[in-house]
């Protein structure tokens, strides 16, 4: 083996030493149970809500504000941050991960001021997340209104 062949090996040698193994059953696992328990939770504020005698438009609105602002309050404490590691996906997906994704920057860059640190900053991880859903949904409208169009 040359010089370069042995230096490339050693490269793949070391790449393989340091990429974290993950246990692909126990990450699933873990995101069912966490994406569970919040979709419980959400559940139970809705059902809550409905037992008060809330119209189901408001009790839902309810329900979603109380669930980001539980996010919010969790990674103020930096507690979402450690739900994440061991739930994934599951945190993630939920309106919670959205809301986590929009106060983990402000709360992060709040030392830089308030519009070069949290103004300009706010949205750097939800920022395309709202663009795409944006395009998508002007996308898909568009096609929708054309085939209504069609059909006359």
């Amino acid at each position: 083996m040359d010089r370069n062949e042995q230096r490339k090996q050693q490269y793949r040698d070391y790449v393989e030493q340091v990429t974290p193994k993950h246990n692909l059953l126990k990450n699933m696992a873990g995101a069912f149970l966490t994406g569970g328990t919040i979709c419980l939770l959400g559940q139970v504020i809705l059902n809550f809500c409905k037992a008060q005698g809330l119209d189901p438009d408001v009790a839902g609105s309810w329900c979603s504000l109380l669930l980001v602002l539980g996010s919010v309050i969790l990674t103020g404490f930096n507690l979402y941050p450690k739900i994440a590691r061991f739930g994934g996906a599951g945190t993630l997906v939920p309106i919670t991960g959205f809301a986590n994704s929009v106060a983990a920057p402000a709360i992060e860059y709040q030392k830089e001021g308030q519009i070069f640190g949290i103004g300009c900053k706010i949205f750097t991880i939800a920022g395309p997340v709202i663009l795409y859903g944006i395009i998508t949904s002007w996308g898909l409208g568009l096609i929708y209104w054309a085939f209504g169009f069609l059909r006359g």
